[in-house]
């Protein structure tokens, strides 16, 4: 019987990419790295993520079922590692959402012409966990992502991407680049960290973290008219992403100084601009609560996400009975999961208060949040060359060369994630590394623990448990 699936080409295959990687939040931390932004965004694009597309298409060419990389893993290096996938993909999103979320206050700051609240750290706690917890409260009631759509998208990406470059171009070409601005004075030496002052890399683990997730777009790779399209399409998103988000930077480090600089400040840019070219304030408070509103619709949508991850583990029987993950509502969603992720959430949320810097508390959870996802990147690596090491002749419709080129892309997407934190910790102070290093370490042995603690009578008592409930 012929699929009623259709068959996706080529363009389409590119846009459905682009929307599952393209953002505008992480545009302020290329900025902030100032002339080498080049660099670092070449380094993450080429050394990066395209490793990890091409491990994702073999893999999710050959394991065209649900599951992205928990299925991977489990698949290539067992169901320990699987689990610990499915684990932190999902607690990623403590620091992630939190990370996330801190764009909305600048944004509210500005929408009621209060600009002085948004380097607030009372105020930026306040609107996250306000905003968290009626978002949470909506999943338990509404199916948020199926009523959400492609609102967030449009609100929170498309538009205010078209009218930011569209203001900022024609504010540069205006101006030029301000000589106290974040470029300054152009030399051929900027382009490339200096030994002597490193500052800069403290933005290469959050330009690396603009390419996270993008390995989901593997899951199309059985859609396509052809396999080749995957390679192709891959290279055009990516080429794309980088443009996007060069010259945006460009476009906002020609103008901020980098004393002012706001990394969670989405509408910075866009408030200079609007001053440079004489245009009326009104645009700015649009703008802010047009992308406040489709920020929050987005973090609604990612809420009940990665958690449905948890639920599968906990139906297996691979968590205490007694946590109720297994326990799910009309939508698949478990209430004691996102009750449990918005108190985390709201935990993680007073590293504002720990640390009134905002951009060095901003800075600390985009560390953390990628480290935890870098660590199922290096699951996937290692994953990817053990499969192939293992299973040789595995049907993989798209296939990553031979077993040289395979060792390559494995090692080189490790060493490359070690590279860019060592680099990044290396420059920055003795407690930002101690608060991230311990919130990943004790997150990424937390799965190990689990595993040990497990008794094989979870499963029995959680099948009861699912038997009793779908009784009533």
């Amino acid at each position: 019987m012929k699929s009623k699936t259709s068959k996706v080409g080529l363009l389409t295959f590119i846009g459905m990419t682009v929307a599952l990687a393209a953002s505008i939040r992480n545009i302020p931390d290329v900025a902030g790295s100032g002339w080498t932004m080049f660099f670092y965004m070449a380094v993450a694009t080429l050394l990066f993520a395209l490793p990890i597309c091409l491990i994702a298409g073999e893999f999710g060419s050959a394991f065209p079922e649900k599951g992205g990389p928990e299925l991977w893993v489990n698949k290539s290096l067992g169901q320990k590692f699987g689990f610990a996938t499915s684990w932190l993909l999902w607690v990623q999103m403590f620091p992630g959402m939190v990370m996330v979320a801190s764009a909305l206050p600048p944004l509210l700051a500005t929408a009621i012409n209060r600009e002085d609240l948004d380097r607030n750290n009372i105020f930026t706690l306040i609107v996250i966990l306000v905003v968290y917890w009626v978002i949470t409260f909506l999943n338990m009631k509404f199916d948020m992502a199926k009523i959400t759509g492609q609102v967030g998208a449009w609100l929170g990406i498309y538009i205010p991407l078209v009218i930011m470059t569209v203001l900022g171009i024609i504010a540069v070409i205006k101006t030029g680049i301000h000589p106290s601005a974040i470029l300054g004075h152009f030399s051929i030496n900027k382009l490339w960290p200096d030994a002597t002052d490193m500052k800069s890399l403290q933005f290469f683990s959050p330009i690396i973290f603009i390419f996270t997730g993008i390995e989901m777009s593997s899951v199309y790779i059985t859609r396509l008219k052809k396999v080749s399209f995957y390679p192709v399409g891959v290279l055009i998103t990516l080429v794309f992403m980088f443009l996007l988000n060069t010259i945006n930077g460009f476009l906002e480090a020609s103008v901020v100084s980098p004393s002012t600089i706001d990394l969670n400040n989405i509408v910075q840019p866009l408030i200079i601009y609007d001053k440079l070219l004489g245009l009326p304030s009104w645009i700015a408070n649009i703008f802010s609560i047009m992308v406040f509103i489709g920020v929050s619709v987005q973090l609604s949508a990612w809420a009940s996400g990665p958690g449905k991850t948890i639920v599968s583990s906990a139906q297996q029987g691979l968590y205490p009975p007694k946590f109720k993950f297994w326990k799910t509502d009309k939508f698949g969603d478990s209430h004691a999961i996102l009750f449990t992720q918005a108190t985390i959430i709201s935990l993680f949320a007073l590293v504002y208060l720990l640390i009134p810097a905002i951009n060095t508390a901003f800075l600390d959870l985009v560390n953390a949040t990628t480290v935890l996802y870098c660590v199922v990147y290096v699951f996937m690596a290692i994953g990817f060359i053990r499969l192939r090491i293992k299973e040789p002749n595995l049907k993989r419709p798209f296939k990553v060369g031979n077993l040289g080129m395979t060792w390559f892309i494995g090692l080189l997407l490790i060493a490359t994630i070690i590279v860019a934190l060592v680099a990044t910790f290396a420059v920055g102070t003795l407690m930002n590394f101690v608060i991230v290093a311990v919130i990943s370490i004790i997150l990424t042995l937390l799965p190990f623990w689990f595993i040990h603690l497990h008794k094989d009578s979870w499963t029995q008592e959680v099948k009861q448990l699912m038997v009793q409930q779908n009784k009533k």
